[in-house]
């Protein structure tokens, strides 16, 4: 069984990065059809980036210009790169990993547990 652990997170001032990994375990052959996702308090959780089954990147206008998804296939691990980092950022982040449909929606079968991201101003 395919299991997501989140690493990466903590604490950070605006303007600052942090890089976010996802590593996978199990019966996983690729790191394609992955995506990230957040939840702010008192927010439903919503897309950030994700990574097809074919290799489109996508991304959430917010973060745009801004975020990096990318991936190692041989370590199994996807990463999130945030640079300029705004208080708005904060949430808890969770990676993801099949999507039954458009990847920048929250139908994937498998999710971790979440980071932690806080941003101070």
């Amino acid at each position: 069984q395919v299991q997501l652990v989140e690493s990466g997170g903590g604490l950070v001032q605006a303007g600052d990065s942090l890089r976010l990994s996802c590593a996978a375990s199990g019966p996983i052959f690729s790191i394609l059809g992955m995506g990230w996702f957040r939840q702010a308090p008192g927010k439903e959780r919503e897309f950030v980036a994700a990574v097809n089954r074919i290799g489109t990147m996508y991304y959430a206008d917010s973060v745009n210009g801004r975020f990096t998804i990318a991936g190692d296939n041989a370590k199994k691990t996807l990463y999130l790169q945030m640079n300029s980092l705004k208080p708005e950022d904060t949430a808890i982040y969770y990676c993801a990993k099949d999507p039954r449909g458009d990847p920048r929606g929250s139908g994937y079968r498998i999710w971790g547990q979440g980071t932690q991201v806080t941003v101070s101003s």
